[in-house]
């Protein structure tokens, strides 16, 4: 029996991989209203994929519109996670699942199970991850998937986060993204373009850290697409 299900991501360099995936097999495609400015939403098949922005407030704000308990078989929160535990490597999928939860990943090659800290802001150098990992225990940090998670949970909807380690622990990201977000939590564009003015030598790592974000968000768009066919 096919279910209805939701998958958010927070911006659309996490989702395109996924979403290509399902139309070049063949899914239908639909654009959806987004209930919030700055979202953007599909749905493909048997399932809704919504870029809801980055941050607690952008995903909540998306979630709470369009997580209904009896309309929505599952759940899954996506994209790109903050390695905390230093055994964890880039590229590696980190899963944490609803027992109840209909996809459960066991076929996944690679793919682990691990907590995830919600935080309120990217976690750009080697010594933040550091103290995040101390304090919280944590493996992995991101700043969407616990609102949107508490939020199905309060809807009785099974829901999951499933996500690809973008950058180590003991990295530090080629930028403050941190400084150059605006009030809404999105990449303020003339700022970037300003720090990367400043210290070209930047435009060299961000092209790199690019590029392997591009790899980790492929992997993450097979290892999904493959357990929800297997699941259908």
């Amino acid at each position: 029996m096919s279910s209805r299900w939701i998958i958010f991501f927070a911006v659309a360099e996490e989702a395109r991989p996924f979403l290509q995936r399902r139309l070049a097999s063949g899914d239908g495609y639909t654009p959806l209203t987004p209930p919030v400015r700055g979202a953007k939403g599909w749905r493909v098949g048997e399932g809704d994929i919504w870029v809801t922005g980055m941050g607690a407030r952008n995903a909540g704000a998306v979630a709470e519109a369009v997580v209904q308990g009896d309309a929505v078989d599952w759940v899954l929160t996506c994209g790109f996670a903050g390695g905390l535990d230093p055994g964890l490597a880039v590229g590696t999928i980190v899963a944490d699942l609803d027992p109840w939860h209909p996809l459960q990943f066991e076929s996944a090659p690679g793919l682990i199970r691990g907590a995830f800290h919600l935080a309120s802001q990217v976690a750009v150098t080697a010594d933040a991850k550091a103290r995040l990992r101390a304090s919280t225990g944590a493996d992995a940090v991101d700043m969407e998937s616990a609102v949107i998670r508490d939020l199905c949970g309060a809807r009785g909807v099974p829901s999951g986060t499933v996500r690809v380690i973008s950058d180590a622990a003991g990295e530090d990201l080629p930028l403050d993204f941190g400084a150059l977000m605006t009030p809404d939590q999105r990449i303020d564009v003339s700022r970037l373009m300003a720090v990367l003015a400043r210290s070209p030598g930047k435009i060299i790592r961000l092209i790199r850290f690019s590029r392997m974000l591009g790899k980790a968000s492929a992997k993450l768009a097979r290892v999904l697409d493959d357990e929800i066919r297997r699941g259908a």
